[in-house]
């Protein structure tokens, strides 16, 4: 039997999980690659025979093995079938760069998540042409909330989502619901993959964009860190109060707001997959929900966020553990620069206001020592480590629109 050959960028949480789901599976054959300098030796070094376990909330546990853990992108990348990016965004043009010497025509290529604006660094760092002969792909959202419990041996899945959506452009002779239907086939039954309609609509409906940075920003608002730090790491989800609850509900509806001047100037434009938060939220974690009443009640009775800490750094003080805020965590480095920057960036081409956006990208760049927004604008010095179209060279929105195949 002819295996399909899939390749996991990456060495995180997600990577843990896809290698226990696909490596289980008798028809995939897998390998890893990260480029992060040690990772690939100390995870190959950490996995056991059996291989990598997976703690499963949909049933029985599972385990996987990769055939390969490697930092050599010329040793796993040309005989790959299928590539899946897992890993930060911002690393995303780094990895495309590296790899774009080895990978094969029509290949399928992906994230999980896309993040804002996959297809606009793929097309820019692998060329129209080749993006074009391939099947790109981009998941709006992680399938599961999972951590590591024991690196490169156990990893927990502590909720699976229901059904999330996936934006797929097929190579010419393939169709979406073919891609579509490999991909399920190799993370299994749930998440059930709903097609979207374009990236444009993954990229605004990116969830962690709008979740991670407000509820971060809520939270700090009404909790400042103790010059000594936090005596634990504050609960992220179930940590959050009304006020975040609101707020989250405000940035989203400018979100939505977009959404609305988009398809009532290019009435072709299907934004049909760009939701508010709370749907969003209903979609992928249904009954695991215990209070529906609000979004605030929905953070903090959802089984799938139960411990979920705020990312945080650990130091000693004076022989106690203490806990600063990682505002160089991906909650920050990659959800502002390549997620709510990117959405800020469409809005401010088609002259839709976002003040809480606003509220929201300003304190985190305050905090991350980052200045993108500069005077309303998104002028700052640090621009060019995001993925907006104005890093690229879109200051027209038609322009942007027609470039990008969105109309």
């Amino acid at each position: 039997m002819t295996k399909t050959k899939v390749l996991l960028c990456g060495g995180g949480n997600a990577i843990h999980v896809l290698t226990s789901i696909v490596g289980s599976k008798d028809d995939y054959e897998v390998s890893i690659l990260s480029t992060f300098p040690g990772e690939a030796k100390r995870l190959g070094d950490a996995i056991p025979e059996e291989g990598i376990k997976c703690l499963n909330d949909l049933g029985d546990d599972v385990y996987g093995k990769p055939v390969k853990v490697s930092d050599d992108p010329a040793e796993v990348v040309p005989s790959a079938d299928i590539v899946i990016f897992a890993l930060p965004s911002f690393t995303h043009g780094f990895y495309l760069a590296a790899l774009a010497p080895h990978l094969k025509p029509g290949v399928i290529l992906g994230a999980m998540p896309g993040e804002g604006g996959f297809d606009l660094t793929a097309r820019h760092f692998l060329g129209d042409e080749f993006v074009r002969g391939c099947d790109l792909f981009a998941l709006e959202t992680l399938p599961w909330a999972c951590r590591i419990l024991e690196y490169g041996k156990t990893v927990e899945d502590l909720g699976t989502k229901k059904e999330i959506d996936v934006v797929i452009i097929p190579k010419e002779g393939d169709t979406v619901e073919e891609v579509a239907g490999t991909l399920q086939n190799m993370i299994g039954r749930l998440p059930m993959l709903q097609p979207a309609a374009n990236f444009l609509a993954v990229t605004m409906m990116n969830i962690n964009s709008v979740w991670h940075p407000t509820i971060s920003y809520g939270f700090y608002r009404s909790n400042p860190v103790p010059a000594d730090g936090f005596d634990e790491p504050p609960l992220f989800y179930q940590g959050a109060d009304e006020y975040t609850g609101e707020k989250l509900d405000k940035v989203s509806n400018e979100v939505l707001e977009l959404k609305g001047v988009l398809e009532k100037r290019y009435p072709s434009l299907d934004l049909k997959d760009c939701h508010h938060v709370s749907e969003w939220m209903l979609r992928s974690y249904g009954d695991d929900i215990g209070d529906k009443s609000s979004i605030y009640k929905m953070l903090i009775t959802n089984k799938g966020y139960r411990g979920l800490t705020h990312p945080m750094i650990e130091k000693e003080i004076d022989g106690k553990k203490k806990y600063f805020p990682n505002y160089k965590y991906r909650y920050f480095t990659e959800d502002i620069p390549c997620g709510l920057i990117v959405t800020r960036g469409i809005a401010e081409m088609a002259g839709v206001a976002t003040p809480h956006m606003d509220d929201v990208i300003m304190w985190c760049q305050e905090v991350m020592g980052k200045e993108y927004l500069k005077d309303g604008k998104l002028a700052g010095k640090d621009l060019g480590e995001t993925r907006a179209p104005q890093h690229y060279g879109f200051t027209d929105l038609n322009t942007f629109m027609n470039v990008n195949r969105y109309i």
